[in-house]
């Protein structure tokens, strides 16, 4: 269609020069209503071209119906009619802002995500909404305070944001697919990028941590510490080392958890006496 372009221009304006050359009468005006028009026509073809760029599409409409798409890359040639919108099919990314949101045990906190998304189909992606990209932006903001409500930020026995953060980005994937699949736009891949609790009480949140910390420390101590006694119990009986009534193994075992269960170092006293004095 290019050649055929410019043949038409090229042969109007070869028909116009030989009707000047004509000096006048019927046959000039002829030449030149004739190259007028093969000039007219070529132009007219030529506004047909349109280029394709690789990662983009050109949406077609015709006096306000929809006409396809062209995906194919390179110069293209469509009718000169038609309108054509450009519209990217390449691969983007959308990171939300800094949300602040309650999570399932009404703590706040702040998340923010990254998506990556693609529009997959170019016809609804243009007329099913006003704006596709500002349409995934408001959807994946939605997505993720719904996501941040639906499980707590940290829960040992249920699933929580910050232990499962593989299952809960799965469960993200799924919802913005859900919601933006009306625009025409596929999710690649989503993340969460910024998960903490709010400034206000992300000290108490520490300290709470801590504590918890701490116990689970204790009761390891704890149980560390009863099956050495019972151990060191058993031994002494086993081997008839000596012989101890129960008051001298609960004063035993008493000791024993003392010196293994405290924070510091214990100070030992020798007894120079029986075991009774």
């Amino acid at each position: 269609m290019l050649g055929a372009a410019a043949v038409l221009v090229l042969a109007g304006i070869a028909v116009l020069v030989a009707g000047f050359a004509a000096g006048g009468g019927a046959a000039m005006a002829a030449g030149i209503a004739v190259g007028v028009l093969l000039i007219i026509a070529g132009m007219v073809a030529a506004a047909g071209l349109t280029p394709v760029a690789p990662g983009e599409a050109r949406v077609l409409q015709l006096l306000g119906r929809y006409k396809g798409t062209v995906r194919e890359d390179g110069l293209r040639w469509v009718n000169p009619l038609t309108e054509r919108r450009r519209v990217s099919t390449r691969i983007r990314n959308h990171e939300t802002g800094l949300a602040k949101v309650n999570d399932l045990d009404g703590n706040p906190i702040e998340i923010s995500a990254v998506v990556v998304w693609q529009v997959r189909d170019t016809a609804r992606a243009v007329f099913e909404v006003d704006d596709f990209v500002e349409f995934v932006a408001f959807q994946t903001e939605a997505a993720v305070r719904h996501i941040a409500g639906s499980f707590p930020y940290d829960a040992g026995d249920r699933t929580s944001l910050r232990d499962n953060a593989d299952e809960i980005t799965g469960q993200l994937s799924e919802e913005l697919r859900q919601r933006v699949a009306s625009a025409g736009v596929g999710i690649v891949e989503s993340r969460i990028t910024r998960l903490a609790y709010a400034p206000e009480i992300a000290q108490a949140m520490l300290r709470r941590q801590q504590a918890g910390a701490v116990v689970a420390a204790r009761e390891r101590i704890v149980d560390g510490a009863v099956g050495m006694v019972h151990r060191a119990l058993e031994r002494l009986d086993e081997e008839d080392v000596v012989e101890l009534d129960e008051e001298r193994k609960a004063a035993m075992v008493s000791n024993l958890l003392v010196v293994l269960c405290a924070d510091r170092d214990a100070q030992p006293v020798v007894n120079t006496g029986t075991l009774y004095q």
